[in-house]
C-alpha cells in the first residue's frame, strides 16, 4: 500500500537524514520515480522533505524534524506496551526485563491520544507471566554481564557449576545470545568449537577478554536454540503414564506436575472406587516418578509396568530409610 511506503521513507529518513533516491528505492524494491513522487507526497502533506541534485545530493529531511507516527499498528504497539508491562510486574526484576518495562513506558507517552487509550488498557489487562508454578525467581547476578559481551560481541570467560557441582570450573565461550525459556534463562556458546547451552543461574562469575567473539558458523541465534532444544528434549525417552488419582487431590496433580510434563492431561474417566484416570507423557521414567511419588496413596500408577515398577522401588526405599528410625531422631 502507498500509506505504507510513504511511512517507510519517512522513517528512513528520519534514521539517517539525507539517501540517495536509488538507496531507497532499493531498500523499498521500488523504482527511482516512484520514490521522487512518494518525496512530492509527502512535501504536499507539509513534511520538509525536498531532492538535492549533485554527487552530495539526495532525498533530504530537514534536520530536527521528528513525527510521532512510529510506523506500529495498535495490536503491534498493544503487544509491546503489555510486554513492557509484564517485564516490569510479577515475573521480571532483571535487567533486562526493566529496560523493557522502561521502552514500554517510553513508548506509551509517544503515542498520539488518540491511540492511548486503547493501548493503555492492553497494558492493564494483559499479564505475560513467565515464572512457572512453586518456582521461585532465579538468582542472576551474572546477566548483565553477559549481555554486555553480546552487546560487544566480544569472547568471554565464565566460571560455571555444572549441574549441582560444588566446585565451579573457568571455560572461554564465544556466544550466540541469551535465551529465556519458562522463566529460566540460558546462555548459548561455542566451547571449543561445540555450541553448548549454560544456565546462566550456574554462572558464577564472568571475564571480559576484549576478544572478539569466534563462533563455527554463521547460524543465528534461533537455529542453534533449536537445535540445542531438540536434542535436549529427545535426550531421555517419554514416559506415558495412566494413573488413577483421589478427586480431592486430581487439580493439584494437574497443576503442579507440569513442570516434568511432555503434554497435557487427559482424563479417561472415573474408575467404580471414584477414583478419576488420567494419562499424560512425562519427560522420562525418572521424571514421571519425580513427579508422582509425593501424592503416596493419592496416586496410583497403572501403567507402564516399567514405572509401576519404580514407584515401588523408590517407596521400598523410602520405607527403609525411615521406617527403622525413632522419631526423636539417631542415636
Amino acid at each position: 500500500m502507498r500509506s505504507d511506503r510513504l511511512l517507510a521513507t519517512l522513517l528512513l529518513l528520519q534514521t539517517h537524514g539525507r539517501l540517495p533516491a536509488p538507496e531507497i528505492a532499493r531498500r523499498l524494491e521500488v523504482s527511482v520515480r516512484t520514490v521522487q513522487r512518494d518525496v512530492e507526497a509527502l512535501s504536499s502533506a507539509g513534511v520538509p522533505v525536498y531532492c538535492e541534485r549533485g554527487r552530495r545530493g539526495g532525498v533530504v529531511l530537514v534536520e530536527g524534524y521528528r513525527t510521532d507516527v512510529t510506523g506500529m499498528t495498535d495490536d503491534e504497539l498493544r503487544a509491546l506496551v503489555a510486554l513492557g508491562a509484564s517485564a516490569d510486574g510479577p515475573g521480571g526484576g532483571t535487567a533486562l526485563g526493566t529496560a523493557l518495562a522502561s521502552a514500554s513506558r517510553k513508548l506509551l507517552a509517544a503515542v498520539p491520544d488518540a491511540r492511548r487509550e486503547g493501548v493503555d488498557r492492553a497494558r492493564r489487562r494483559l499479564l505475560v507471566e513467565h515464572q512457572g508454578w512453586r518456582r521461585a525467581p532465579e538468582d542472576l547476578p551474572a546477566l548483565p554481564a553477559l549481555d554486555a559481551a553480546l552487546v560487544a560481541d566480544e569472547r568471554v570467560r565464565i566460571r560455571y557449576a555444572t549441574g549441582d557441582a560444588a566446585v565451579a570450573t573457568w571455560r572461554t565461550v564465544d556466544p550466540y545470545g541469551l535465551v529465556s525459556k519458562a522463566g529460566t534463562w540460558y546462555l548459548i556458546a561455542a566451547h571449543r568449537g561445540r555450541p553448548k547451552m549454560y544456565r546462566v543461574s550456574r554462572v558464577r562469575d564472568v571475564a571480559a577478554t576484549g576478544q572478539p567473539a569466534r563462533r563455527p558458523d554463521e547460524r543465528d541465534l534461533a537455529e542453534v536454540w533449536a537445535e540445542l532444544r531438540d536434542r535436549l528434549q529427545t535426550s531421555t525417552e517419554e514416559v506415558v503414564a495412566r494413573v488413577l488419582v483421589d478427586p480431592a487431590w486430581a487439580p493439584t496433580l494437574r497443576r503442579v506436575a507440569l513442570a516434568v510434563l511432555a503434554g497435557p492431561w487427559r482424563q479417561e474417566g472415573t474408575a467404580p472406587d471414584g477414583r478419576e484416570i488420567l494419562v499424560a507423557p512425562f519427560r522420562s521414567l525418572l521424571a514421571a516418578r519425580a513427579g508422582l511419588l509425593g501424592y503416596g496413596e493419592a496416586v496410583e500408577v497403572l501403567e507402564p509396568p516399567a514405572l509401576r515398577a519404580e514407584m515401588a522401588r523408590a517407596a521400598g526405599a523410602v520405607v527403609a530409610l525411615y521406617g527403622g528410625r525413632d522419631s526423636s531422631g539417631p542415636h
